[in-house]
């Protein structure tokens, strides 16, 4: 791993960040994201929406990881959701609504209805998160009680044992066809951040010169997340089931906000220090990133331009011919 094509000397650092979904990418930029999705006839799909002002709280170190992490999990699902159905509607399909759509479409109309069924989405995947890889692994840890009573030992096999099992369910989803195809776009996503922060015309050509991994990825902050839960757990001792859950959860929040914190100073400092406390998060990245292939690089670029224009520009939904039509016309 050449940590000095992920660390580039002379590129200037951005907050532009990005995530991959089906068949596309969403950019976020300073006042706006953009998702742009490759339909099965090869026309690009672009939609730009206005990002709200955020309040004071939004700012202050700590508490803002927080509600970034917050955000992320609902607009990630929201965008997920939004690429599923464009891609549907251009396959000419429509898939059979199961009986609690049904219902919430009858009670609450069709587009309140999808805003429930989005956070009930997320809902289900914080379940999902905890129970796997919070309260399992504190109750698995249990067992090695009977190897040693030491706390310091038991909180080490808990995070380690919680960091393994984050490590075998990547490796395992990424051995799946279209996860493969979404990894494709996350490295695509990372070359062109490389390419516009280190002053490049964005092109292909010169976006396939980058390595698909980066400082700033939301990779590198889960695995941020799982090294820090592991030495903050600790200075908690090893009380009882109960209250390990419990103190876990409790500190999920500022777990989430140093994590992001250091992501932070990560994406703007190539250091030693940051170098050594990015490699794990880097090694993880090379299961959750793929060399992409040019359609998906193009991607990538029209997602990019979209947020890469002034303030006053208006929001919009078009499709394109092709790329050069994305990337060449006026954005509205």
């Amino acid at each position: 791993m050449d940590l000095d094509k992920i660390f580039i000397k002379d590129a200037c650092p951005t907050k532009i960040g990005g995530q991959a979904v089906l068949e596309g990418i969403m950019m976020k930029g300073s006042d706006r994201t953009a998702v742009v999705i490759r339909l099965p006839n090869n026309k690009l799909h672009i939609k730009t929406e206005k990002l709200t002002t955020p309040n004071r709280l939004r700012r202050i170190p700590l508490l803002r990881g927080i509600f970034v992490f917050a955000d992320a999990l609902v607009s990630g699902t929201k965008t997920l959701l939004y690429s599923a159905e464009v891609l549907e509607k251009a396959e000419g399909e429509e898939c059979e609504k199961d009986r609690l759509t049904i219902w919430l479409e009858k009670r609450f109309g069709e587009k309140k209805a999808f805003t429930a069924a989005m956070y009930l989405s997320v809902f289900i995947a914080v379940l999902f998160t905890v129970g796997i890889f919070i309260i399992a692994p504190t109750g698995v840890a249990s067992l090695f009680k009977y190897i040693s009573t030491n706390e310091v030992f038991l909180n080490i096999s808990e995070g380690l044992f919680r960091i393994i099992l984050f490590i075998v369910y990547v490796v395992l989803i990424s051995k799946m066809k279209d996860i493969q195809t979404v990894f494709k776009y996350h490295g695509a996503e990372h070359k062109t951040i490389h390419c516009y922060e280190s002053g490049l015309a964005l092109t292909p050509e010169n976006c396939k010169d980058f390595l698909p991994l980066h400082p700033r990825c939301g990779t590198s902050f889960l695995m941020f997340v799982m090294v820090i839960s592991l030495f903050l757990f600790s200075l908690l001792g090893w009380p009882d089931l109960f209250w390990r859950i419990t103190s876990r959860l409790l500190l999920i929040p500022l777990v989430a906000g140093l994590s992001y914190e250091l992501l932070r100073w990560a994406g703007r400092s190539d250091s030693l220090i940051v170098r050594l406390l990015s490699l794990p998060g880097l090694a993880l990245q090379k299961i959750t990133t793929i060399e992409p292939d040019e359609p998906q690089l193009e991607v990538a670029i029209a997602a990019m331009k979209a947020v890469l224009v002034p303030a006053d520009t208006p929001v919009y939904t078009k499709e394109c011919e092709s790329f050069e039509e994305c990337v060449n016309e006026p954005d509205y």
